[in-house]
């Protein structure tokens, strides 16, 4: 299994820098997996007060990345890091612009909730939103998880699962549009179905930025814009 550490520095202060850097990135990462969790929630409960919870609280995720973005910023001006200090604070930077913009897809489905909260609910409660939901979280949960451990092997993997969230995507797609063709009064709620699950694709595509970020942290090699299969081989060296 891939994994580093962050070697310990003359400077225990330096030490404690960086551990408190690392530390408010996975508080930042537990945050929006709830607002995930709570937006989809709201959609299938119907649920306008926690809708609008989850768009409140979207100050907090953002508040979270200016904080951490300075403090970074600060500490790359006074320690000129090198080598695997820098990487993981360029790591860092990356990271979490790619958490507020899941934190952003999060406040767009907690939007549409409440668009359809006042449409009768569905049986099944949007069931296909809330699996396709569980695929995400899962994948977040992983890239955080590898981040955490400093773990390339972990990232490919939990990257390599962002295929079955395009499938499922794809599937409420298909099932959405024969919906439409077969009945106009289900245009509007299908539209919504649609827009929810778009942002729970894109919430799965920075969740692989973030594995993408571990990669690079770990092995210094930057795999964006690769195959899974080319990640693979990357960590393998």
């Amino acid at each position: 299994m891939e994994t580093t550490h962050l070697s310990p520095h003359i400077s225990r202060q330096y030490d404690a820098e960086l551990e408190d850097i690392r530390n408010k990135v996975l508080a930042m990462g537990g945050l929006v997996e709830q607002q995930i969790a709570d937006a989809v929630q709201a959609l299938a409960d119907a649920d306008v007060e926690l809708a609008e919870q989850v768009i409140t609280n979207d100050y907090r995720v953002n508040s979270l990345e200016v904080g951490i973005d300075e403090e970074t910023i600060q500490c790359l001006a006074r320690r000129q890091p090198a080598a695997g200090d820098l990487r993981l604070l360029i790591a860092v930077i990356k990271t979490i612009t790619d958490l507020e913009r899941i934190g952003d897809q999060a406040e767009k489905v907690a939007r549409i909730a409440i668009k359809l909260a006042d449409e009768d609910q569905p049986r099944n409660g949007y069931s296909e939103i809330q699996n396709m939901s569980r695929l995400v979280r899962e994948i977040l949960h992983g890239a955080l998880d590898a981040f955490a451990r400093m773990d390339a092997e972990a990232a490919v993997q939990t990257a390599e699962q962002d295929r079955a969230v395009d499938q499922e995507y794809e599937a409420i797609l298909r099932q959405r549009i024969t919906y439409m063709m077969e009945d106009h009064r289900a245009i509007s709620r299908s539209l919504n179905v649609i827009w929810a699950a778009r942002a729970l694709e894109r919430i799965g595509d920075h969740a692989c930025n973030l594995c993408e970020y571990v990669i690079y942290l770990v092995k210094g090699k930057d795999v964006r814009h690769t195959s899974i299969e080319q990640m693979h081989k990357v960590v393998e060296q």
